[in-house]
């Protein structure tokens, strides 16, 4: 049966503005849904997302997977809907409908032309309010995310996150891996799936977003209408701690390349330093004139995929280097990563480097927001996740007020941490323990 609670009567509780030019509107519902619009006049079509703040660090050992699992049951049909009535509304609707999971949120959204916008709402509020979770449909769809599973397991440039993950992670949820194991999603039912909804696809969990040729106002009575949740907080969070010392994960397989992934803990989503951490990520290896792409690819060859990259998240982040290389390359192209690395502590960036990588990423800022979707990503995360929801000319304004001397410190302070090493590849962790420093 459905789970699903009575609206209040009370339309809105407030639309928040600031006296500086607000980018978007938002409006909390008095049952603590969050709406929040982005308007744009040159286009026709809206981006929608419906956000709830769960992902796979909110969730038990024995219900690992279960967020990503939802992610697919709510696709599976309601009692008024069958599967195939909601693939075959939007395609008629000629409309993108698709979802996604991470550590921290799960997305449901759906890209239409204006006209089709409440048809859209309705569909998806029907879909994430009174998905049927049947145990016949359970069982099919826990055969479907164990072949996915299968195919990460067979994919180690996938892999090799995860591992590395759960080595940064290894006592909390967050180093989980997302899709879950073959175990726990094996035991997945209708019981499990209608007692994890309760718990987390609730009204203070839920945030919508939109982003394109929409109307605010009519958006908000939408949602009052049709997006009918039981009313509930948000979920708390137990806080992530990064390891104590360095570690070392290896995956024994007889592989044409090693997969390594090599780095640390890092800032939260918040912290003021994240843009200082933009500009030395670019530098290190967030494009093709990063010193570590010219160094291992273009200098010595020693790799066709080469880079770095951060994730930031409510209380934690990580910062990453990626390489694929052949076996006989690996320990060399480890070396060649903490050398750079040392490199960057050692003597900081160059003028000419930070001025390049502040281009750099305020260029990719501003062609990403031509999408629609991406403006809605960027409301719907930073809600759901805590986030700020800054606009193009703040965010421009915090990149250039990164200096040299603001650089070398968050350096210092992120890249001097302890290391994790994660490697796939044809070797025994004994074989390559030596490597992590």
């Amino acid at each position: 049966m459905a789970v699903t609670a009575e609206a209040t009567a009370s339309p809105v509780v407030a639309t928040r503005r600031r006296d500086t030019p607000m980018f978007y509107r938002e409006t909390v519902l008095d049952n603590g849904v969050t709406v929040l619009t982005e308007s744009l006049d040159s286009v026709r079509s809206v981006a929608l997302g419906v956000w709830f703040s769960v992902g796979s660090r909110d969730e038990s050992p024995a219900e690992a997977g279960m967020s990503h699992f939802m992610e697919h049951m709510m696709f599976k049909g309601t009692p008024t809907r069958s599967a195939a009535d909601i693939s075959e509304t939007f395609d008629r609707l000629g409309a993108e409908l698709n979802a996604f999971t991470s550590k921290e949120y799960t997305c449901y959204y759906a890209r239409v032309i204006d006209e089709h916008v409440p048809t859209a709402i309705e569909l998806l509020s029907d879909m994430v309010c009174n998905a049927s979770l049947s145990d016949e449909s359970c069982s099919k769809e826990r055969e479907v995310v164990i072949e996915e599973i299968a195919r990460m397991e067979d994919t180690p440039d996938d892999r090799i996150h995860e591992l590395f993950s759960r080595a940064l992670w290894p006592d909390h949820p967050i180093g989980l891996p997302i899709l879950g194991s073959r175990d726990t999603v094996g035991g997945f039912d209708h019981e499990q799936s209608v007692a994890f909804r309760m718990r987390h696809y609730l009204t203070r969990n839920c945030v919508v977003a939109a982003a394109g040729s929409v109307d605010h106002d009519a958006l908000v009575e939408l949602i009052r209408t049709h997006l009918v949740l039981p009313e509930g907080p948000r979920s708390d969070r137990p806080a992530a701690e990064p390891p104590s010392t360095g570690r070392l994960a290896v995956i024994e397989k007889d592989t044409e390349q090693t997969h390594i992934c090599y780095g640390v803990s890092c800032l939260n989503a918040r912290h003021p330093d994240r843009f200082a951490l933009s500009v030395v990520d670019t530098v290190l290896g967030g494009g093709m004139s990063s010193r570590l792409f010219q160094e291992i690819r273009e200098k010595k060859g020693l790799a066709y995929a080469v880079f770095s990259f951060h994730a930031l998240y409510q209380d934690t982040g990580q910062f990453t280097v990626y390489a694929g290389t052949r076996p006989s390359n690996a320990e060399e192209v480890v070396h060649l990563v903490q050398t750079e690395i040392q490199r960057v502590l050692a003597s900081g960036l160059t003028e000419d480097e930070l001025t390049r990588a502040k281009e750099s990423i305020k260029g990719h800022l501003v062609l990403g927001l031509e999408s629609t979707r991406n403006r809605m990503t960027r409301l719907g995360k930073n809600a759901v996740t805590g986030g700020e929801l800054l606009s193009v000319d703040e965010v421009v304004e915090r990149i250039d007020a990164v200096d040299l001397e603001t650089t070398h410190r968050v350096a210092t302070d992120v890249l001097d941490r302890e290391r994790v090493l994660a490697m796939i590849g044809p070797y025994s962790a004994e074989d390559v323990a030596h490597l992590v420093g």
